[in-house]
């Protein structure tokens, strides 16, 4: 094995063959592994995770938000995938916002609010897979929320960057804030009022949220701040079991939800960069960074034109993944220049936040994502109740006959996503992305990091990234040298040349591989957070 350190975070890769968890906080991590010791398989443990993250990174994620699950079993070898986003209110429309005066989306207040989907989606999965009760999951969350965390460093810079938006609502700035500031690292951080939520939920289960006294408080709340959400809202919300989207990458099967996610982007990318020798032209050497902007600008363009709530429109994804659909994208690529302006392609008729990762002893693994969207989401919090509203219908768009156009009862363009990638059928990889539209592209880079390059789970997510932003406009976090970021330029990209190695821009991300000789399992966990990988014994 290759000890060689290649960049700066200097962790090794976890292994273990008894159970793994991955994920952005120490504190969730050890939750996860605890529910496994209890007996729990890995999608108990998957929802344990993200209760407590809920408590220990309350910006990023909770019960106010959505969440997405690719759940392997492997007993059966099946693979499962679970929409638990939330919808529009039935009260909305275009002309309902117009008449408020908005010619775009809000991006946070109550208009930017959507139905939150994740608990349901948690009880769906629990009800579904799941072996031990509600309450057993719930009880760490609990816990912490009673008793109080020290917040994690990089947290607590998040936390920071949020508190004046949090100053903004009553309710946030006394949930979140002491004595109207943000809390520092190391310091101890108690929810009592989420805490009395969780346990309600841990005694009534999902209708308590959706029918009972937390859906009454989450109407209440809407009708103060001038919003649309009534019962019937919550009363109809409900998760939806799809089928995953896949493409084959050099021998790789990858897969992804389908949309109203936006995993369609990586797939897409991959397709087109699997015309290309990449491994020739030297890891993020300008001519193969330029190959994936490029392709990545391709990618988000058909997104942008065909991601929507498949309830109201007709996705032509068969055709979207077609290989001659790539190769006709790929033809559009100048590997000398950056294009101008990028248009979404016509497929024709020739055949598109919190991540964490478990994988139990017995190889059941859980890819899970759940997200408030922006920091803090819509920056309103229920009354008495802990929860923070997600901003997720910001990502409607206002243009009367767009795909993702608001309408009642629909669900946004979303950006979290989540994968998973097989290798001659056997689970190789679980793995996610959080950070926004830097989703899809992370995943990009760290599949062709291992594919294509050969690097362990670790390095892989260690390397250095880039975020395609829009335009020509590309931003660089350190790692990359001087004379690469000049080539770029003069190829026509605007290089963005950040100096935060910790910007939220680049994304978190966790993985952990199964390898296809020992079985053993490989995690990494991404520097750029607080978290850590942990293998049971």
């Amino acid at each position: 094995m290759d000890l060689k350190y290649s960049f700066p975070s200097r962790r090794s890769a976890v292994m273990s063959n008894r159970g793994m968890v991955a994920t952005s906080q120490p504190l969730a991590t050890q939750v996860g592994v605890s529910i496994l010791q209890q007996g729990g398989n890995a999608i108990d443990a998957a929802i344990a995770t993200a209760a407590a993250l809920n408590v220990v990174e309350p910006m990023m994620t909770g019960i106010g938000g959505d969440a997405f699950a690719l759940v392997y079993l492997s007993r059966s070898k099946e693979l499962k995938a679970l929409n638990a986003s939330g919808r529009a209110p039935y009260a909305t429309s275009v002309e309902t916002l117009r008449n408020l005066g908005y010619q775009k989306m809000p991006e946070t207040g109550i208009h930017s609010v959507t139905i939150p989907g994740a608990l349901d989606g948690w009880c769906v999965l629990l009800d579904k897979y799941g072996r031990i009760s509600l309450s057993q999951v719930l009880a760490p969350a609990i816990g912490l929320a009673e008793h109080g965390f020290p917040v994690t460093g990089i947290v607590a810079h998040r936390w920071q960057e949020s508190q004046v938006k949090l100053q903004a609502n009553v309710n946030a700035a006394s949930t979140y804030l002491i004595g109207g500031r943000a809390p520092e690292s190391s310091e101890v951080f108690v929810q009592s009022e989420l805490a009395d939520t969780f346990k309600k939920i841990a005694r009534g289960g999902r209708d308590v949220f959706y029918r009972g006294s937390i859906a009454e408080a989450i109407v209440a709340c809407s009708q103060e701040n001038g919003g649309l959400i009534a019962m019937p809202d919550l009363n109809d919300h409900a998760s939806t079991w799809v089928t995953p989207i896949s493409t084959n990458y050099r021998g790789y099967d990858v897969y992804e939800c389908p949309p109203n996610g936006q995993g369609l982007v990586a797939l897409l990318a991959l397709n087109i960069l699997e015309g290309y020798d990449l491994k020739s032209l030297g890891h993020n050497s300008a001519e193969y960074l330029h190959l994936l902007i490029e392709a990545l600008k391709l990618a988000f363009a058909d997104a942008y034109r065909y991601v929507a709530d498949p309830d109201f429109v007709v996705i032509p994804l068969e055709r979207l993944l077609s290989k001659s659909y790539a190769e006709r994208r790929r033809k559009l690529i100048d590997k000398n220049r950056a294009s101008q302006k990028v248009m979404a392609g016509v497929p024709g008729t020739e055949g598109d936040t919190v991540y964490l990762a478990v994988t139990d002893k017995e190889g059941n693994s859980v890819s899970f994502i759940n997200s408030l969207y922006q920091s803090f989401g819509s920056g309103i919090v229920v009354r008495g109740t802990g929860i923070c509203l997600q901003n997720r219908g910001a990502l409607f768009s206002l243009e009367p006959g767009h795909p993702n156009c608001l309408e009642p009862h629909k669900r946004p363009y979303h950006t979290i996503i989540l994968g998973m990638v097989f290798k001659d059928g056997d689970l190789f990889l679980t793995f996610g992305v959080m950070g926004g539209f830097m989703q899809p592209q992370g995943h990009v880079q760290i599949l062709l990091n291992i594919i294509d390059f050969g690097m362990d789970v670790q390095t892989a997510l260690d390397a250095p990234r880039f975020r395609y932003i829009q335009g020509n406009e590309c931003a660089f976090e350190p790692g990359f040298p001087p004379e690469v970021l000049q080539k770029l330029a003069g190829k026509g990209h605007r290089v963005v040349a950040l100096d935060d190695p910790y910007s939220q821009q680049f994304g978190g991300a966790q993985a952990i591989m199964i390898d296809p000789k020992s079985k053993v399992l490989i995690a990494g966990s991404d520097p750029r957070k607080d978290g850590c990988a942990i293998g049971l014994w």
